[in-house]
């Protein structure tokens, strides 16, 4: 295969890795298991293990109800700052709170009370189905008046933004689409896409999960309305870390928030029986924020700050560009195709395979039995392996025994061995 495909020509990679150092940060306890799995739950951060240590010990064990005025009470906005550093927007446009489908329910309710009287909202067949899901429940409970419009993908890995752009018209309010599609990893170009929404008045919904930590953002560059993310996949806030929403400033005082809680009322403690909604992106806040999830996060935010996002976009292109290029020279003639942009201005941090036995070739790789080690992919239905590259913790060391892997396993079609019902979790 020539010195280029070689796991001496991977650790040289690494050893010149300036971001290196950022992996000894996470807990990798059995260094034969390579997670790639990082689109659906990152590594945990050490720093984050004693970081929530302090939280339950001491802010709640010892400090008790006198924590929410030593921090707590400020802590959605505060880490939401730090978000916005990330995605290129004003300390007082990101804020922390509930789940990414709350937020984005919120939101779209907003959007589409702003722009009464139209009623289509676009998006496309890539978007990540929850994010459909809300957008379908809320046509039911606005009476059926909207109605939900799809681009289609020409080809199951980009979207055809020629034809989102015709069907914009007067009568459109919103388009909401993911940053980074779930399946094949494909980059929108968010700002011409604004761009074009803007034209026509339209309000623009951005869904950043599988884009937050990994690309680089910059939402008031691109003029963005909208946008929520979730914080446990490339940002390493641990399962079910709470989400957060970012709308622009000048959007905040039109946009109606559909939960009326506590923590978006003016004084809450003053327990008025008639809701005054705050002002800013406090109005967005609903229910009591889940404090020690909360803080589970912060550790992570300031690695990510601290690596910097330029220098964690510039490696995880140079890996996925390394995986793309093992899938070409070893997988070749074995079924297997590339389900992600091969342009990398064009993708995310994932990369997809595509195999009719993809299911139960993700079996196989995490099986301990099989090979030198244990690899963690995640399997998205119908066809896609899908391998998650998050720079602060994948070696090129992983991406090669990964890649020769699933090689043996494809060649000597070891996935015959196991069976193609369904984990609940995949």
């Amino acid at each position: 295969m020539g010195n280029l495909y070689t796991i001496a020509h991977a650790r040289a990679l690494d050893r010149d890795d300036s971001l290196a150092r950022f992996r000894e940060e996470f807990m990798i306890k059995d260094p034969s298991l390579i997670y790639l799995d990082g689109n659906s739950l990152g590594r945990l951060p050490l720093r984050t293990a004693e970081h929530m240590e302090h939280a339950i010990r001491k802010q709640w064990g010892e400090d008790l109800i006198r924590s929410w005025n030593e921090g707590w009470y400020e802590q959605s906005a505060r880490l939401g700052m730090k978000i916005a550093q990330l995605i290129g927007a004003h300390p007082d446009e990101v804020i922390i709170s509930d789940s990414t489908s709350v937020n984005l329910y919120k939101l779209a309710y907003g959007a589409l009370k702003a722009r009464e009287g139209r009623t289509e909202i676009i998006s496309d067949d890539m978007n990540f189905p929850s994010d459909l899901y809300i957008m379908q429940g809320l046509i039911k409970q606005l009476g059926g008046l909207h109605t939900l419009r799809l681009v289609n993908s020409p080809d199951g890995i980009s979207s055809d933004i020629s034809e989102l752009g015709r069907m914009l018209n007067r009568n459109t309010a919103l388009i909401t689409l993911s940053h980074v599609a779930y399946k094949s990893s494909y980059l929108y170009d968010m700002e011409h896409i604004t761009e074009l929404a803007h034209q026509h008045d339209v309000l623009v919904l951005w869904d950043l999960s599988h884009s937050v930590g990994a690309v680089p953002v910059n939402l008031n560059r691109d003029k963005v309305d909208l946008a929520v993310g979730c914080t446990y996949k490339y940002l390493n806030g641990g399962p079910g870390s709470p989400a957060f929403l970012f709308v622009r400033r000048e959007l905040q005082e039109q946009l109606e928030n559909p939960i009326q809680g506590w923590f978006g009322e003016q004084n809450q403690f003053d327990f008025h029986l008639n809701y005054r909604e705050s002002e800013g992106i406090r109005k967005f806040l609903a229910g009591t924020p889940p404090v020690i999830s909360l803080s589970g996060l912060e550790p992570a935010l300031d690695m990510i700050l601290e690596a910097g996002m330029e220098a964690i976009r510039q490696k995880s292109v140079a890996q996925s560009d390394y995986l793309l290029s093992l899938v070409r020279q070893c997988l070749s003639g074995m079924g297997v195709r590339i389900g992600s942009p091969e342009i990398a201005e064009k993708r995310g941090s994932h990369i997809s395979i595509k195999h009719t036995e993809a299911y139960r070739i993700c079996s196989a790789l995490a099986d301990p039995g099989v090979g030198d080690g244990v690899v963690i992919p995640d399997f998205r239905e119908p066809d896609n392996i899908r391998l998650g590259i998050t720079p602060l913790y994948t070696s090129y060391e992983d991406i090669f025994r990964a890649m020769m892997q699933m090689k043996e396993i494809i060649a000597g079609e070891l996935y015959g061995n196991y069976s193609q019902t369904r984990d609940q979790v995949t």
